[in-house]
């Protein structure tokens, strides 16, 4: 039977009096307690060493490693498994040789005091530095969302988000230390905003609410080109959609997007679900930087751009789940290269415009099998006093899944 040499303890703001007669004997009992600062204070002296977390926290990790078969404790906020340090514990240690006891966490604090229904609230970690636009996608009317925030300065910054973006008549409420003695709960809206000091440690919750200017990101795919900033190179809103459609995105993976443009694939392939990834490569770096500021705004940051243009480009990267060629697709060695490094069961889509990718997309067909679609859009303009049917150019898109 494996040993469960490492205790993970959910530690609350009362400190050892939240504690259950089970985790106090594991925190005794351990010849290394490992927190944050904050913490240890909590929990007062022990018999065994104490040691802080270093930064950047994963350089901690070799120590705890060394005294694997040994007792050791780590400290964590409420649910280690919650936006917390067993996440990353649990990518170096077994789970068998863990003994884990969590503690409430702060978001089902925070719920309790105001009174939500956790399972339809949103939650979010907006506790690493530029994440607060990850609220963006979730700003509905009468949405509940609470956000662990990174520092005192998060809840003014969150309240200027929704300033900006026309919900600035949502209700905030700023719920800071809780559990402990130092509880503190204040509410007021987004526009009206002024807390000079706020504890680091607090959670912040939003009840949204629109005004007549919010914008609002839509759950389906095909967004309004509006959304997007770009120099032409956009794939437009129908083909988008019809594009996301054939990727297929399914929860945690990964799309590389070659000949990246404005982003506005990644970009929905992100908005698809929260645990989507997503690398870009753009060889211009002005349509690179556009991308990048699109991802921003449409509350999806972590879109990753690589800067190049060749297949060379792809050394040493992640092996997607799916790709999409928007640009180069018939540059020599690109079809190839993006083909070999897409994983088995993986999807390719390229959509062409021009005859010489459409004949690039031929061959892929009578090669690799798949599906050959022709796409197109008829749009109303003017015509004197009057409407008529402009058609754009079609589109021919291959997608081909790999074996």
């Amino acid at each position: 039977m494996t040993q469960r040499w490492l205790s993970i303890i959910g530690i609350g703001e009362d400190g050892r009096v939240g504690l259950s007669p089970a985790a106090l004997a594991l925190i005794e009992g351990a010849g290394l307690v490992v927190g944050g600062r904050r913490h240890l204070d909590l929990i007062g002296p022990t018999k065994g060493n104490q040691q802080a977390w270093s930064v950047p926290l994963e350089s901690t990790i070799p120590g705890i490693l060394g005294c694997r078969g040994k007792p050791v404790c780590v400290l964590a906020s409420g649910d280690p498994f919650w936006f917390g340090v067993g996440v990353t514990l649990a990518r170096h240690v077994p789970i068998g040789e863990m003994l884990v006891i969590p503690a409430p966490s702060s978001f089902s604090l925070a719920a309790a005091r105001l009174g939500w229904a956790l399972q339809t609230t949103v939650t979010l970690g907006l506790n690493l530095p530029g994440t607060s636009p990850l609220m963006l996608r979730h700003l509905h009317h009468g949405q509940h969302i609470l956000a662990l925030a990174l520092n005192g300065d998060t809840p003014g910054e969150v309240a200027a988000l929704l300033s900006k973006h026309g919900f600035g008549s949502s209700r905030i409420w700023v719920l800071e230390a809780l559990g402990g003695p130092r509880e503190n709960i204040r509410q007021t809206t987004a526009d009206a905003f002024s807390y000079s000091s706020v504890d680091p440690l607090n959670i912040i919750a939003v009840d949204v609410v629109s005004g007549p200017k919010a914008r609002a990101i839509p759950f389906a795919s095909g967004l309004p080109d509006a959304m997007f900033a770009h120099d032409g190179q956009l794939t437009k809103r129908e083909i988008r959609a019809i594009t996301l459609s054939s990727l297929a995105p399914a929860p945690g993976q990964l799309l590389w997007d070659v000949g990246l443009g404005s982003g506005s694939v990644a970009i929905e392939w992100l908005l698809s679900h929260p645990a989507m990834r997503a690398i870009g490569f753009e060889r211009d770096g002005e349509r690179a930087t556009c991308a990048i500021m699109n991802s921003i705004k449409a509350g999806v940051p972590h879109l990753k751009v690589e800067r190049g243009g060749t297949p060379a480009m792809f050394a040493g990267v992640e092996p997607p789940d799916a790709i999409f060629i928007g640009g180069g697709a018939t540059q020599p060695q690109m079809f190839d290269a993006c083909w070999a490094a897409l994983k088995p069961g993986g999807r390719m889509v390229i959509n062409a415009v021009t005859l010489e990718t459409e004949a690039m997309l031929l061959n892929a067909f009578e090669k690799h099998g798949g599906t050959l679609t022709r796409i197109s859009i008829d749009r109303a303009v003017p015509v004197g006093r009057k409407h008529g049917w402009r058609p754009a150019m079609p589109v021919t898109q291959w997608v081909g899944s790999k074996p």
